[in-house]
């Protein structure tokens, strides 16, 4: 059955919606509390629908930690405010469309209906590595990785390039801002950190690969 996670706090919304939802044929759980709705939905639900003046954590910051864990659950955004910031907000922070509230049901039964619609045609699988770059932050089967400042940087190109490969003087252009003229020994040691971060085998690494003579590849299919 397809899980719809709610997560209102007001209930004279929450209760006709959660029942209108439930007649569609959705199994339905309800929070009212931006963590709670979070946990929720990592734990794995089909379709959100979030109101953005959430407590704890406001709708906006639900979504955004949502898209940072790598889920691409479709996010149905409700919010009081017809400001078009407001909604350009919600949409960067990761949602797929948006109601404003007061709402027509059937409309936002219909959004639901198409997102929902979207998210089966077109499934995205769990990322194995997802990275926000804006926030410096990576996230490896949906666990953060404790990077440093040039890890992170090195493993930003290797992702941005993921699947080629990249060699040894572009790397050490781009994160070392220098240009490679013989000893790469600091290149290797940092590889050598990101590939037990991600639990590879030095001896038969499936993530990041050692091209001979050349430089380094990160294939995602390896997990």
């Amino acid at each position: 059955m397809t899980r719809v996670l709610l997560a209102e706090d007001d209930i004279a919304i929450a209760e006709p919606l959660a029942r209108a939802l439930r007649r569609e044929g959705y199994e339905v759980e309800v929070r009212g509390d931006g963590q709670e709705a979070l946990d929720e939905a990592l734990r794995g639900v089909d379709l959100v629908v979030l109101d953005l003046g959430l407590p704890t954590l406001d709708g906006l910051e639900v979504c955004r930690q949502l898209r940072a864990s790598g889920a691409q659950v479709p996010v149905l955004i409700l919010t009081a405010r017809a400001d078009e910031v407001d909604t350009v907000v919600g949409l960067d922070a990761g949602a797929d469309d948006y109601v404003t509230k007061p709402f027509r049901l059937a409309e936002l039964l219909a959004r639901a209906r198409a997102l929902l619609r979207r998210g089966a045609s077109d499934p995205e699988p769990a990322a194995v590595l997802h990275i926000d770059t804006e926030a410096r932050r990576a996230f490896f089967h949906g666990s953060e990785l404790l990077l440093t400042g040039k890890e992170f940087a090195l493993l930003s190109v290797l992702y941005r390039e993921a699947g080629k490969v990249v060699s040894r003087e572009q790397l050490m252009h781009e994160v070392w801002d220098t240009d490679w003229y013989g000893s790469t020994k600091t290149l290797d040691m940092h590889i050598s950190v990101l590939r037990r971060k991600l639990g590879d085998d030095a001896a038969g690494p499936r993530y990041i690969s050692t091209v001979r003579g050349v430089g380094f590849r990160l294939d995602l299919g390896g997990g």
